[in-house]
């Protein structure tokens, strides 16, 4: 079993699609997000009812089912270096992503993300620690 960051994103997809084949990755695989990816949830949460093919009650079942299998942080845990070396790294893209950056950084582990301009910037700042998660996928 593998674990890995995933931000709010791949979240919401995975949210949005209701698809059952979801399911198996997201139990085989340890998935870890930033509390900060809660608020982002709530935050397009309409969106995510507007977009899914799901009924009200399915997404919310769906919703339920997908959280419970994902390990929620606080922002808190992460020491100031690793804080200031991720804030280093999304300085030039979005400010937003520091806390799974961050979070990658300090648990020595794989970020997921759809997030191109992050991934390409990051890269390119020496962070090698991301897939996207479409490759991921593929991979799997």
């Amino acid at each position: 079993m593998s674990d890995f960051v995933i931000d709010a994103n791949i979240l919401m997809s995975i949210l949005i699609s209701g698809k059952s084949s979801y399911r198996p990755i997201l139990h085989h695989y340890q998935f870890i997000c930033p509390d900060f990816a809660l608020v982002e949830i709530d935050k397009y949460s309409s969106v995510i009812q507007h977009k899914t093919k799901l009924s009200t009650q399915e997404l919310r079942q769906w919703t339920y089912s997908v959280l419970r299998e994902i390990t929620f942080l606080p922002r808190y845990i992460l020491e100031p270096e690793v804080l200031q070396k991720a804030r280093n790294l999304v300085e030039g893209v979005d400010e937003k992503d520091l806390s799974y950056v961050a979070l990658a950084m300090q648990l020595d582990i794989v970020l997921l993300t759809r997030d191109i301009p992050l991934y390409t910037y990051a890269r390119k700042s020496g962070f090698r620690k991301m897939l996207l998660f479409d490759e991921f996928l593929r991979k799997i």
